[in-house]
């Protein structure tokens, strides 16, 4: 895994001290947003994500499965990640290490938790048959805060799915034959909030560097509401966090999570619509 080395980790901590970073943005700034949907024929929805110089790709696909035995007449989900080795030195070939399985399950935990898919709607029949719906992630290139990038890229390969036809009598998918329908999803979209800390200071989207320096990370999804209301967290890296850094973590979120969404929202519409035209 690749290390920052102490000069450069308290370079990072001496600027966020004083509200600066090396590119010049606010503790609370994220980079440059892009997404695309509809790159690929194959998907049933498909997207590219970039915050920064970080960026995926990911893909829904679709498939008839029996359901989960907990709950017979709701459909299925499953996320997966690829970290490329092209994406960043630190990734290796072979079986999904531990960041990759981590990342799937963070995207999976938080679209899951949110019940911003009705899975009752992808029941066929009750304890025989449901629709499953697997997503899809690979890293193109990580420049920090993939996690972020690839929920981003998830919400947005969603939105953008189309149902494929399948032919009850025949029991079968036609895949090359796609619906006007949609995916059923709610109005209660998670965004997700990975909150880093150097010392005593906090901060969103970190870059390779500030990312490798970071001591704590607490990861948060969150949905529409008044208040928002968090559906997903999990505490990562060592450093312990003290009742009052948490809180002012969650106040942090809060204040960003407003503008974030609807700008969010608002990109995930216009790349749908645009993938249309």
């Amino acid at each position: 895994m690749i290390k920052t080395s102490n000069l450069t980790k308290n370079r990072i901590a001496e600027y966020l001290v004083h509200g600066k970073r090396f590119d010049n943005r606010k503790a609370d700034e994220f980079r440059d947003i892009v997404i695309e949907c509809g790159l690929s024929k194959k998907a049933e929805g498909s997207a590219r994500v970039k915050i920064g110089k970080t960026e995926v790709w990911v893909g829904v696909k679709m498939e008839i499965a029996e359901p989960y035995p907990d709950s017979p007449d709701k459909g299925n989900l499953m996320v997966t990640a690829e970290l490329l080795p092209m994406s960043n030195a630190k990734y290796e070939y072979g079986p999904p290490k531990f960041e990759a399985i981590e990342l799937g399950r963070l995207v999976d935990r938080g679209i899951r938790e949110s019940k911003y898919i009705d899975f009752e709607k992808l029941c066929i029949k009750e304890g025989e048959k449901v629709w499953g719906i697997m997503i899809d992630i690979y890293s193109i290139n990580d420049d920090g805060n993939l996690l972020d990038a690839a929920f981003i890229g998830a919400l947005a390969a969603l939105k953008e799915a189309k149902m494929p036809f399948y032919d009850e009598k025949e029991e079968k998918i036609y895949y090359e034959k796609p619906t006007k329908e949609k995916l059923p999803l709610t109005d209660n979209m998670p965004i997700n909030f990975s909150v880093h800390q150097i010392e005593d200071t906090i901060f969103f989207d970190p870059n390779t560097e500030e990312e490798a320096a970071a001591e704590g990370r607490l990861i948060l999804a969150m949905i529409p509401g008044n208040p928002p209301k968090i559906c997903s967290m999990q505490k990562g890296n060592t450093l312990q966090v003290s009742h009052e850094k948490f809180v002012e973590m969650l106040e942090f979120v809060d204040k960003k999570y407003k503008t974030f969404y609807s700008q969010i929202n608002k990109l995930i519409d216009e790349a749908v619509k645009k993938k249309k035209e």
